[in-house]
């Protein structure tokens, strides 16, 4: 694990300051865009830089070669590094207005991070090995964002059990994850493929496997593998190859799933090393998700996406969904 660790941190520190030109992208997850609701996970913000494929003499691209096992056949290989350079995840229960919360609902909890990934393809294959490193608990700055939020924005008073949330601890997850881009058809540019995808992540934040896939009808299928989205979900991943587009304007519509067998979850279990507020959480969660991507080849592009979930602790009454947002633009 360590050497994972700092293999993924060599391959992303100085990403920001190659250079080659990249891909900068935003991504605003929220369940109060769509959907009359305000309630568990009910924010989410991710920036990220994707750098164009890196040269074989790049140190970067050497980086992956530390772990064979994990980058196989690196001669036929694209790499490239995604550097997230600032994430934030708020939760909180149902009632904002307990004070103290219910015990038997969602705590309130923030994770403030950073990481970033090795991304590399072989022909229809991407691997990835991301690491996330940050803080929970009030160092995150959930109740500011939050309550700010509601306040200045919406117009309405923010959470008041605040003072209950998960307690400061160092926060860490490691993924590592494959995509298998399948072609079913292509007709007159218009095609349909399938994006098969399996993982594990690791860590004192969230530890869980997963499996799921996408299908997606649209035009460019192959300049990525989905679009990205904030862990825990049905993943995608940032990497674009606007190379690969034979037209101007790509496009595409998804539906996809993804299945969890899930051992860890801060945000349910509560503090690893200290006492805190604390649900019992389901060994088992389900996504449906669906959505469009845009893009006009490395320039512009455009995701909108909604995902339903299924409960993820006992006593949840009723599944929850979001609707996520991601804008990206080439530098």
């Amino acid at each position: 694990m360590r050497a994972c660790a700092a293999a993924v941190l060599a391959g992303v520190s100085l990403c920001a300051a190659a250079a080659h030109a990249g891909q900068l992208s935003i991504l605003e997850e929220n369940d109060s865009l769509f959907f009359t609701s305000d309630k568990h996970y009910t924010q989410g913000l991710r920036g990220a830089y994707l750098s164009d494929p890196l040269p074989a003499d790049d140190w970067r691209y050497k980086a992956f070669d530390l772990m064979p096992p994990l980058f196989p056949d690196a001669a036929a290989s694209e790499r490239r590094v995604d550097w997230i350079f600032l994430g934030q995840s708020i939760f909180t229960p149902t009632n904002l207005t307990l004070n103290p919360p219910d015990p038997h609902d969602r705590p309130y909890a923030a994770w403030l991070y950073t990481g970033g990934a090795l991304l590399q393809e072989n022909g229809n294959q991407l691997t990835g090995l991301e690491l996330l490193v940050g803080v929970v608990g009030p160092a995150a700055l959930g109740r500011q964002v939050q309550n700010d939020w509601h306040q200045f924005v919406v117009g309405i008073p923010g959470g008041q059990g605040w003072h209950g949330q998960l307690k400061n601890e160092p926060a860490l997850a490691v993924s590592y994850d494959k995509h298998w881009r399948v072609c079913l058809t292509d007709l007159d540019g218009v095609g349909v493929d399938v994006v098969p995808s399996a993982g594990v992540t690791a860590g004192n934040v969230f530890t869980y496997g997963a499996v799921g896939g996408m299908l997606r009808i649209g035009q460019d299928l192959d300049a990525d593998y989905g679009p990205a989205r904030i862990r825990p979900a049905p993943s995608g991943s940032d990497w674009f190859a606007a190379a690969r587009m034979t037209e101007p304007l790509g496009w595409y519509v998804f539906a996809g799933a993804e299945g969890r067998a899930v051992a860890q979850n801060i945000f349910l279990d509560g503090n690893t090393f200290a006492s805190s507020a604390h649900v019992g959480k389901k060994p088992l969660v389900g996504d449906l998700t669906a959505g469009v991507a845009l893009f006009w080849r490395n320039e512009l592009r455009l995701d909108i996406g909604l995902l339903t979930r299924t409960k993820e602790f006992y006593g949840q009454q009723g599944e929850d969904s979001y609707a996520g947002f991601r804008f990206s633009f080439g530098l």
